[in-house]
């Protein structure tokens, strides 16, 4: 049987909407995996409108009520707006709607009645004007499931990248680093390539400085802090490798070196992840009670309500998402 996937709106005002339209109207998606969709009605008819793909809607008003006949496209009501909203702009009523269909998707991923859940991008700064208490889906998921360990995992084809830290300035990333918290990074790295139940689990470990300080030329982290690390988890009885300089070690993770990197900052993993294909990387969520997917890129209010979005980086999170439902042999619906 396909997989159920849940699959949330993001901000109303974003590209959203749009994008998880054009992404199930693709074969590839419709062959693979059952969506359904958690939002406002006016938003999914005002994508419907914008886009021209319009589909009977079936609301579903409880878990029994699951599935849809023919070209039905089943969805969860969060009823947060009372209308069409404004495209491509910051909007607090838009942050509490994308935050409803988040909250009540988790819900449901929860209690198992999906299998899964993808996401569509939502917008900071329309969270905090709406007074979400939460800054990003990461803060969500976390909080509302209770998974203080949860990481995030970008994967482009053969790359795999995990975060040891995200949101948090250039200059205090070296503060940031200890021994034991990059020991535990690498600890939660290789529990998330069990959760994906890859049969090797080779994970780099990326350096700081240029050339990995090339013996203390260029700062001294690498010897004082990742080497140490590195040892340690391999005492541990991890395969762990580095520090490995950064300028290398994505390309050899993406040949098949490594199966997965740790990357010490935000943009160190983000650039390699999305140079090398920015539409097709997928960022998983995972140490959750259930497998959480999204596209790795924003609202791009720029263009929402344009019809000019491109939705492959969607396509990517929802096939994902139905493959590692299968892997992790999950009790598909």
């Amino acid at each position: 049987m396909k997989p159920l996937i849940g699959i949330t709106l993001g901000d109303p005002a974003g590209i959203g909407p749009e994008i998880v339209l054009k992404a199930l109207a693709e074969r590839r998606v419709q062959e693979t995996l059952v969506p359904l969709l958690f939002g406002d009605r006016v938003v999914i008819e005002e994508a419907m409108a914008q886009t021209g793909l319009v589909r009977p809607l079936r609301r579903l008003h409880k878990p029994a009520e699951n599935g849809a006949a023919g070209d039905e496209l089943p969805y969860f009501d969060t009823g947060s707006l009372e209308g069409p909203v404004e495209m491509g702009r910051v909007d607090g009523s838009c942050g509490r709607a994308a935050f409803a269909a988040i909250r009540t998707a988790i819900e449901w991923a929860r209690a198992g009645w999906i299998d899964a859940l993808a996401t569509a991008p939502i917008n900071k700064a329309s969270l905090q004007q709406g007074g979400v208490p939460f800054i990003d889906h990461s803060a969500m998921l976390a909080a509302l499931t209770e998974s203080p360990k949860a990481m995030t995992l970008f994967v482009v084809g053969r790359l795999r990248i995990f975060f040891l830290t995200k949101h948090i300035p250039l200059s205090r990333v070296s503060a940031a680093l200890t021994i034991p918290g990059v020991v535990e990074g690498l600890v939660e790295s290789d529990r998330g390539l069990q959760q994906l139940r890859l049969p090797r689990r080779r994970i780099a470990l990326a350096a700081l400085n240029p050339h990995a300080s090339d013996g203390g030329l260029f700062g001294d982290e690498e010897m004082r802090i990742l080497a140490p690390a590195v040892e340690e988890a391999c005492s541990l009885g991890l395969e762990v490798c580095g520090p490995v300089p950064a300028d290398s070690v994505f390309h050899q993770c993406s040949q098949g070196e490594y199966d997965a990197v740790l990357s010490l900052y935000h943009d160190q993993g983000h650039i390699a992840a999305k140079t090398l294909d920015f539409h097709r990387t997928v960022s998983f969520t995972l140490g959750l009670p259930f497998l959480r997917t999204t596209p790795d890129h924003g609202t791009a209010f720029a263009i929402a309500g344009r019809n000019q979005a491109n939705p492959l980086s969607m396509i990517e999170a929802l096939l994902a998402a139905a493959e590692y439902c299968r892997r992790r042999g999950q009790n598909i619906s």
